[in-house]
């Protein structure tokens, strides 16, 4: 039989082409760089790891406890094949496959027995999650390697490695391993966030919770606007979130992202079908005396559908436009408008049988050809805005501004008229201590064609020092306007001032999964932004709780040493104001080259939202710069606004190129870095050159405005397919955040909503 020989490597990991027989005289004698595996055994209901006493006879560490099981790698083995026949020989345990969850890989330098035993070893670190505990009994032990096994609770495990207790196989639990005992790694930062109601009267402050009340209804609304099946999932988490600490996890993680993915991993699922819901269908089949039914799991696709619950799952955009094509002017403004959902009239019948509000609506239906149909909000979400909308008529009865009183009123109105223009107006005209938004407005989540929106709320107190501070920037629209980086036959000719309002947010819901919003800039109905204008709010309490918790750690890693003392709030939120007024300049309602009017969001559909993100903040860098070329900011903002804009990229990158902050930044960053404006250094980290920045930021503004003046859809594709990727240094500079557990985002309490709530 041939003698088993290991792979030589690297020390950075990469084989070498060379490998050397398992002898130990060889590999460990001359401290060759190889590979091995280790694998833990955790029992979810016990919160115990499973470890095995090594054999008095072993070289390294003889008859000190160790991991559940652990061996080398042999020359060419995968590692997951090396993992489960370690487990087997070892403990006599056989698993399969998708058992065994890789963590991390382990890089071990170290020499024991006198310098005789150089181990340098790269080590795949498995985690294998049992529900109960393995009997003892059932192990079948390898004598020569293992002499016994134990459980052991994993934090007693952890205290006694931080401790160096001498009959435990050390292992730095401050350093790379200490992994392991962060099953579920740290992604949000928890913050509370609240504000101070002493300025509101009392009834304002009644107001207050009838308009939390909405908002609660809001967010049911989201979930169901997000997938069909998400309610039934939300429940059947939520009652089963105490069963045990994963199940727990799952479900503060399904809160953050309202849904089974994630969206800080490229829409990955973080569930499957085994944690769904389980549902009876009693009528299924013909009644059998003593069986209740058929109980079954509800599936829920691998990939989040990309037109989320506005559209039917399997509509393709070919068959909507040939049915578009088919409807008049009105129908097809309805059909492509922000506020109605698509169905199918051969699912008219399932769904009539699941709900009678749903069988009211197909009862309803004119005759057609088609299968599909249109639906708007206010009928297919009627039971939902009929409660949020009397809930909001209570509180406009009882608010004391009377700016407040009419936009509460009138979107109570809208809730169930499905015409938002007035409540949107009166949006932009409030002038209250008490600062609502609520209603749809994003198309993030329509990412077939990004013409419908979700619903949202923000509810915060104004912040009235901070938002006399910022007049300047909505003054100054129509300057920045007229001196874009654009030909003039794509600048708008009448732009308004956009109203600024900062406020201290203290709930919101609905569309607000995943990564926490710092700003907006609505309404995004282009016939009000063409009569109006656009109003911005400014959300400085989750700005400053992001710039402590994520950017100024990221500075710390990411840029260099010299200019990280430019990073600093003021520029952060300085930027973020500017990057919600460009939202309002610039192309929106274009003429197209045959001479017919359209809009941008039209035009360019599902890439519309990256695009619009993108020219808003690049833009927004461009605006600051001449601002302070006018006079009208200070120039000792140049450097900080460069250098915290070059932090705040890894900041939203990390959001995961599926979301449109993520993609738009990474967009900007390696055209910036392909111009030479950001340097990448050899110890990992990046600064700016100052020299060259100026120019790459208006070139990029530049080619951003004019595909958007054009509608040019094709270019659009071109200029994201080229440049929305993790290139080398950028993922360098990612995987060195994920190492020192950076979080990528905050997760938001609001403890005043809710007692105003109790």
């Amino acid at each position: 039989m041939a003698e088993e020989h290991f792979d030589v490597l690297t020390k950075s990991g990469e084989k070498t082409g060379v490998s050397k027989p398992r002898h130990v005289s060889e590999i460990h004698r001359d401290g060759d760089y190889h590979r091995a595996v280790h694998v833990w055994i955790f029992v979810e209901s016990t919160q115990e790891l499973l470890l095995q006493l090594r054999s008095d006879d072993k070289d390294s560490w003889p008859g000190q406890w160790d991991i559940s099981s652990a061996g080398h790698i042999s020359a060419g083995d995968p590692s997951l094949i090396s993992a489960q026949r370690e487990l087997e020989e070892e403990l006599g345990i056989k698993l399969p496959k998708d058992a065994f969850e890789k963590i991390f890989v382990f890089l071990q330098e170290c020499v024991t027995n006198n310098g005789k035993f150089i181990n340098n070893e790269f080590n795949d670190v498995y985690l294998v999650t049992v529900l109960h505990p393995i009997p003892l009994e059932a192990f079948t032990l390898q004598k020569e390697e293992v002499s016994a096994v134990k459980y052991i609770p994993y934090e007693e495990y952890r205290s006694l490695l931080a401790k160096e207790d001498p009959a435990y196989v050390p292992y730095d639990v401050n350093g790379d391993y200490g992994k392991l005992f962060e099953i579920i790694r740290q992604r949000y930062s928890p913050v509370t966030l609240e504000a101070k109601l002493t300025e509101l009267s009392e009834a304002d402050q009644k107001a207050l919770g009838l308009i939390v009340k909405a908002a609660k209804v809001i967010d049911d609304i989201f979930y169901e606007q997000l997938w069909y099946s998400n309610p039934a999932l939300r429940a059947w988490l939520k009652e089963h979130a105490n069963a045990s600490e994963l199940d727990k996890l799952k479900w503060d993680y399904f809160l953050i992202n309202k849904s089974p993915w994630s969206s800080l991993d490229e829409n990955e699922p973080f569930l499957t079908t085994a944690d769904s819901a389980v549902k009876l269908l009693p009528q299924a089949t013909k009644p059998i005396a003593g069986w209740k039914g058929i109980e079954y799991r509800a599936a829920f696709p691998l990939t989040k559908p990309p037109g989320a619950n506005f559209y039917p799952p399997d509509m393709d955009k070919m068959e909507f436009n040939l049915w578009l094509s088919s409807l008049t002017e009105e129908q097809k403004h309805a059909a492509t408008g922000f506020f109605s959902t698509i169905k199918r009239r051969s699912e008219a019948n399932l769904d009539a049988s699941q709900s009678d509000h749903l069988a009211n609506i197909t009862k309803k239906l004119p005759d057609s050809n088609s299968d599909l149909y249109s639906v708007p909000y206010s009928e297919i979400y009627r039971p939902f805005l009929t409660k949020a909308s009397d809930l909001l008529h209570k509180a406009g009865d009882l608010a004391t501004s009377q700016s407040l009183k009419k936009l509460l009123h009138s979107k109570a109105e809208a809730f169930l008229s499905n015409d938002y223009y007035e409540s949107d107006i009166a949006w932009m005209d409030l002038d209250s201590k008490l600062d609502i938004t609520i209603g749809p407005y994003e198309t993030y989540e329509d990412e077939i064609f990004g013409y419908k929106a979700s619903f949202e709320a923000f509810i915060g107190i104004r912040d009235d020092k901070a938002t006399a501070d910022l007049k300047l920037f909505g003054d100054n629209l129509k300057l920045l306007e007229d001196n874009l980086p654009l030909d003039s036959v794509y600048k708008s000719k009448d732009v308004s001032a956009a109203p600024i309002r900062v406020i201290q947010l203290i709930y919101n819901s609905g569309d607000v999964k995943g990564p926490q919003t710092v700003a907006y800039n609505l309404p995004n109905d282009e016939k009000i932004v063409k009569d109006r204008g656009t109003s911005m709010v400014m959300l400085k309490n989750v700005q400053e709780a992001k710039f402590e918790h994520i950017l100024k750690p990221i500075a710390e890693v990411i840029i260099s040493k010299e200019q990280r003392g430019f990073v600093d709030f003021d520029s952060f939120f300085t930027h973020t104001i500017c990057h919600e007024c460009c939202h309002g300049i610039g192309p929106h309602t274009i003429t197209l080259p045959d001479g017919q009017t359209s809009t941008v969001r039209k035009e360019l559909q599902e890439l519309h939202s990256a695009m619009e993100e993108a020219k808003a903040d690049i833009v927004g860098l461009w605006a600051l710069k001449f601002l302070i070329t006018k006079g009208l900011l200070p120039k000792s903002m140049v450097e900080s606004m460069y250098v915290s804009f070059l932090a705040g990229c890894f900041r939203s990158i990390r959001f995961g190129l599926t979301e449109a902050h993520g993609k738009g930044q990474a967009l900007q960053f390696n055209w910036l870095y392909e111009k030479g404006a950001f340097v990448f250094h050899e110890d990992s980290t990046f600064s700016v050159d100052f020299s060259k920045v100026e120019d790459a930021v208006e070139s990029l503004s530049h080619e951003i405005l004019t595909i958007q003046g054009r509608g040019d859809k094709k270019a659009a594709t071109l200029l994201l397919n080229n440049y929305c990727t993790i290139t080398g240094p950028l993922k360098t500079s990612l995987e060195k955040l994920e190492s020192v557990k950076v979080p990528v985002d905050i997760s938001p309490t609001f403890p005043l909503a809710d007692a105003l709530m109790n």
